[in-house]
């Protein structure tokens, strides 16, 4: 066995310049963790300070001499009371601004003259000991690629030598999960005038629209998620938990991508499991043995420099279709390259979303587990029967990103389907989106359908009989909306030949 002091000369030279070369990736204006990563500029997120600072000018509100933006950090998380915390994760917003990678920051920009200007906690001695080395002001102001910076307990006396007339803070409402964010505090902030409501729609908007900088730090962890999903499809076997494959995909991502983090909680469900939408949680935690002849539907994304990624692979365990699985998966696939060929800029995500609800139960029909008109099965909710959930979300440093219903846009709809989209704007050359159709046949659904006589009249019970147990299929890809349609930046095997062709390949 090789180990550090018995590896050749060569060898250690080697592990000595990787070493070097991530000290110094660690310490450039970019963010890199490995030679062979992506290294992410501080400029991308200069330059959204500066499409903020643009967009925020051009209000009246904020037209006069002393308007500044100010953010808030996140913080360390203890686990429960003890002195143990949760790995930190930068607080989406001040990432988009300034991508500091420490707890406890604040960030300013001048309005009037485009200043950037970074507070950082101010650490005791001792920290040295504990976490490392202690960095001054002058690295930390090279390091993130900002103006000035100064220690949050200085915050108060700054913004008042630079005569801060206005304080922009953040408050706004996620139309997702329904919370607040969380807004800005720091000592003395009650001596400043302070508009709570005029920086969230704005930034959200920035944020919807993503620069070229940031869609190729989306294109790259698309790509690290994608080679781990195949990584996962190559190696898949009945007989292993469903845990196992989380745990190579968590391998894949980190190791080989430098994704510290996943965008969520990884969810491996195979057989009866892929029909629960977001399956992996604490209360069933992927820890089913797969099965021979089980579909597995695994929802896995890599977060890079804060930005997410969020693939869907549906396919058999074995690495046969069924002449079933076959039926369902390519009803799916079908709802999804019609979609693929339909978006584009002015478009509505509603019609969307009902075009692959229409080419999935016109599927569904031809199969034989349907009977009727589709435009009927629609009218009376069918499409929500066997897809709960909307066709897709806007995606970035948020796996379900801002902007879905702002101000000024779409209201979310009452109508069966439309209701659980999270958003229903219309497309955009830059913005960036999942395209997530599926099927599932979830018997609480199925048995309130049965017994509705306005949607049972389409159902062949019989036939749908069968599918009792089976689960679901679930195809999701990532994708950029360019001027004239879609880049998928979703790169695995798609078709039902492509994968039973990449399971059979050897390693």
């Amino acid at each position: 066995m090789l180990t550090l002091t018995n590896l050749p000369k060569e060898s250690l030279k080697q592990r000595r310049t990787k070493s070097r070369i991530i000290q110094l990736c660690t310490r450039g204006r970019h963010f890199s963790r490995h030679q062979e990563t992506l290294k992410v500029p501080m400029s991308l997120f200069r330059d959204n300070r500066q499409r903020l600072i643009s967009r925020l000018r051009a209000k009246n509100e904020v037209s006069a001499a002393g308007a500044f933006v100010l953010l808030q950090g996140g913080v360390d998380v203890p686990f429960n009371d003890t002195d143990v915390n949760w790995p930190f994760r930068q607080e989406s917003f001040f990432q988009w601004c300034f991508a500091v990678e420490e707890p406890g920051c604040y960030g300013a920009l001048d309005l009037d003259n485009g200043l950037s200007i970074l507070f950082v906690p101010r650490l005791p001695s001792e920290y040295a000991i504990w976490e490392g080395k202690l960095h001054t002001l002058d690295e930390l102001k090279e390091r993130y690629g900002v103006d000035e910076t100064y220690y949050t307990d200085e915050i108060a006396r700054v913004l008042k030598e630079k005569r801060a007339r206005l304080l922009l803070t953040l408050s706004g409402r996620n139309s997702d999960s329904g919370l607040l964010t969380r807004e800005t505090i720091f000592d003395g902030i009650d001596e400043f005038k302070v508009n709570n409501s005029i920086l969230y729609p704005e930034i959200c908007e920035c944020r919807v629209i993503k620069s070229p900088e940031e869609i190729e730090v989306l294109r790259y962890v698309c790509k690290i998620s994608s080679e781990a999903h195949k990584t996962i499809m190559r190696s898949m076997r009945p007989g292993i938990p469903e845990y196992t494959a989380e745990s190579w995909f968590l391998n894949y991502v980190y190791s080989t991508g430098g994704c510290r983090h996943v965008s969520y909680t990884c969810i491996c469900g195979s057989g009866h499991n892929s029909s629960i939408l977001h399956y992996g949680h604490a209360g069933a935690p992927n820890n089913k043995v797969i099965q021979d002849g089980d579909m597995c539907l695994f929802d896995m994304g890599g977060n890079y420099c804060g930005y997410a990624a969020d693939i869907t692979c549906s396919f058999p365990a074995n690495g046969k279709f069924t002449k079933d699985q076959k039926l369902i998966y390519n009803a799916v696939l079908k709802a999804r390259n019609a979609v693929i060929a339909a978006a584009k800029p002015g478009v509505a995500w509603t019609d969307m979303h009902l075009l692959a609800n229409r080419v999935m139960l016109t599927s569904l029909k031809e199969g034989g587990l349907l009977v009727g008109d589709v435009e009927d099965m629609m009218k009376a909710g069918l499409n929500e029967l066997f897809q709960p959930h909307g066709l897709g979300h806007l995606l970035g440093l948020d796996v379900h990103d801002v902007g879905g219903y702002l101000s000024g846009h779409p209201e979310r709809s009452n109508q069966a389907g439309l209701r659980k989209l999270r958003t229903a704007r219309t497309l955009l050359a830059g913005m960036v989106l999942t395209v997530e159709p599926g099927c599932y046949f979830i018997d609480c659904l199925l048995d309130a359908a049965l017994a509705n006589p306005e949607q049972s009249k389409f159902l062949v019970r019989e036939q749908l009989q069968r599918f009792r147990g089976f689960g679901g299929v679930r195809i999701e890809d990532d994708v950029l909306i360019t001027e004239n349609g879609v880049e998928n930046m979703t790169d695995v095997p798609r078709t039902v030949e492509e994968i039973e062709e990449y399971m059979r390949e050897e390693n």
